[in-house]
């Protein structure tokens, strides 16, 4: 099965490697970033091919559903925290964007099963960051596309929220270092809108034409 995966790791060694060598060696000493992506570990959501960029452009940050916890030093482990220290203290990126996309799995399960789902699972727990986003659905509307767009929009203005309650990101954003930015990005039609919270959201590039 791995086969097909070998196959494209040939091509890229004989292509972008061989004809990229200088820039992937100089990446290799350091890298600079110059924007955090939080999105989603959806299998359709490829950002260095949606923004078009190159390695080395973002630090990217992959969970279910791209959400952010609110800050907390109890518990065990934080991958997305982690990374997000690293990222803002560390590297110093400059700018945060948090990437939510339409179809999205983890938004969809959380709406539509919010009351049913196993608080014991991995999942479960994971969503709960978001638990309010449940709520804002019409319960009239469960399977409408309009309705999860409108949770999934929301979820990314909860995330942005939480990002301010990092101590290191909040003490940037208000001396001016950092920007915070929410985007939602419809995988149909290629259509990509600004979220600044769960009730104010712009388009920012219309819709993909044919």
């Amino acid at each position: 099965m791995s086969d097909d995966l070998l196959a494209g790791y040939q091509r890229f060694k004989s292509g972008y490697f061989a004809e990229n060598r200088d820039k992937l060696r100089e990446l290799a000493e350091e890298q600079k970033p110059s924007h955090v992506l939080i999105t989603c570990c959806d299998s359709r959501m490829e950002p260095a091919l949606i923004f078009d960029t190159e390695p080395g452009d973002l630090f990217v940050i992959r969970n279910v559903a791209n959400l952010v916890p609110p800050y907390e030093i109890e518990g065990s482990y934080h991958g997305t925290s982690a990374a997000l220290e690293f990222a803002i203290t560390v590297l110093e990126v400059p700018e945060i964007i948090v990437l939510g996309h339409t179809r999205c799995g983890g938004i969809r399960s959380l709406v539509l099963n919010s009351k049913k789902m196993n608080q014991d699972s991995f999942i479960a727990r994971w969503m709960s960051i978001v638990a309010p986003v449940a709520d804002l659905a019409d319960p009239h509307r469960l399977h409408d596309h309009a309705t999860f767009n409108y949770c999934e929009q929301a979820a990314i203005g909860f995330s942005l929220r939480n990002l301010m309650t990092f101590p290191f990101i909040k003490e940037r954003v208000e001396a001016g270092t950092l920007t915070l930015k929410g985007w939602h990005y419809n995988i149909t039609t290629g259509s990509l809108k600004q979220i600044h919270d769960q009730n104010t959201i712009s388009t920012i590039v219309e819709e993909a034409q044919d």
